[in-house]
């Protein structure tokens, strides 16, 4: 789900290298970016862009990278090998960062606590203007979030990890043998569960071509204390996207007729 206005820059592609230049007031933005590219150019190489050049001073920052080849998995059909390499990749990027680094990285924006409390800042505003299947949705969804005790918690007693901070598949190039890595704003220090489900529960992973979820994570061998914490954070990112999606404007939609109604379905079916 994206939009020029939701934008935070402009991006000028040339044959070699990407020029990002950052809209004011995304310097930090702009500093999650840098970086990000400087920490996996050295511990990842390959992975993702090259850093190029970085002038975060102005108001209006500007990063230069490399292009990188392939397409956006977004709207792609995603079968075995585009699972495998997606998988492969952000495995890579979750353990490039030694602990002696990560441990100087930021934690990264958009933690459990801040998206509930942006739910609940967002609930008396969105539920009367819904209908009664995405209304009911809505309902239940608070009721399990109220109970979940998410805002009162402190950080998830799980292995922290690098996390790019953002699910949607457009940011993950496929080239026909591997999969690449861009969009670094909302990068920071993380947890394999925030990380997954920022991707099975992202619009983008379902709206067009979707992504088979389990099989996808099925793929990573999580441990005892990640495994809850997973469905516990799709449950909170499926809430979220049910609150973004029903601010869609009905004159000017963003997404498909009805992407709210079956996000609603999504929703009830991981607190079923």
């Amino acid at each position: 789900m994206t939009a020029a206005s939701w934008s935070t820059h402009a991006l000028d592609v040339g044959p070699d290298t990407v020029t990002k230049r950052f809209r004011s007031g995304s310097r930090e933005q702009s500093e999650r970016e840098w970086r990000a590219l400087t920490l996996l150019d050295l511990y990842a190489p390959g992975l993702a862009p090259a850093p190029r050049h970085a002038d975060l001073a102005p108001d209006e920052p500007v990063v230069v990278m490399s292009r990188l080849p392939g397409g956006p998995l977004r709207g792609q059909r995603i079968g075995d090998r585009q699972l495998d390499a997606l998988a492969s990749a952000v495995s890579k990027v979750y353990e490039a960062v030694p602990a002696h680094a990560l441990g100087e990285v930021p934690v990264r924006p958009g933690h459990r606590q801040y998206l509930a409390a942006r739910i609940g800042d967002w609930a008396p505003r969105a539920r009367p203007r819904v209908g009664p299947e995405v209304g009911r949705a809505m309902d239940c969804g608070l009721e399990w979030l109220a109970g979940a005790g998410i805002a009162d918690a402190g950080p998830p007693d799980v292995r922290p990890v690098f996390g790019p901070g953002d699910g949607n598949l457009a940011n993950y190039l496929w080239d026909g043998n591997r999969v690449r890595i861009v969009d670094f704003e909302e990068s920071g220090r993380s947890d394999r569960p925030l990380e997954l489900a920022e991707i099975t529960e992202h619009v983008a992973a379902w709206v067009d071509e979707p992504l088979d979820a389990e099989a996808f994570l099925g793929r990573f061998d999580l441990d005892a204390s990640e495994r809850p914490l997973l469905l516990e954070t799709r449950r909170l990112l499926a809430l979220v996207w049910l609150f973004l999606l029903s601010f869609d404007h009905p004159d000017h939609p963003r997404n498909p007729p009805g992407t709210v109604e079956r996000q609603a379905a999504r929703l009830s079916r991981l607190l079923a």
